[in-house]
């Protein structure tokens, strides 16, 4: 029996040092030093799409998308401006509406 608990002795050392080793990495958690007010990752805006005389934007922060566009007849690489917005955390509802936003001139 002395010769069989010696044979054994490595297998069942190798298998209590895996249990160990699995029970560490699922109770491991990394500490995360970001703020609550930041999002947890990515960037703040994201382009949607732009023409050169219009540009969709979200703010991934405030869940909004904005709408800038140049006045009418106006060429491209004129100032942009604040059409509209819309509120993303509504998205989903039968209906959202869209915030328009006067233009000052």
């Amino acid at each position: 029996m002395s010769a069989n608990w010696k044979n054994r002795l490595p297998m069942v050392l190798a298998a209590g040092m895996v249990m160990i080793a699995l029970i560490v990495m699922t109770r491991y958690q990394p500490a995360r030093a970001e703020r609550l007010a930041e999002p947890a990752s990515g960037p703040r805006y994201s382009v949607v799409e732009t023409e050169g005389h219009n540009l969709l934007v979200t703010d991934n922060a405030a869940n909004k998308l904005y709408f800038y566009t140049v006045d009418k007849d106006k060429p491209v690489g004129s100032p942009l401006k604040l059409r509209a917005s819309l509120d993303l955390s509504k998205v989903g509802e039968a209906e959202i509406n869209i915030k328009k936003h006067e233009v000052q001139k």
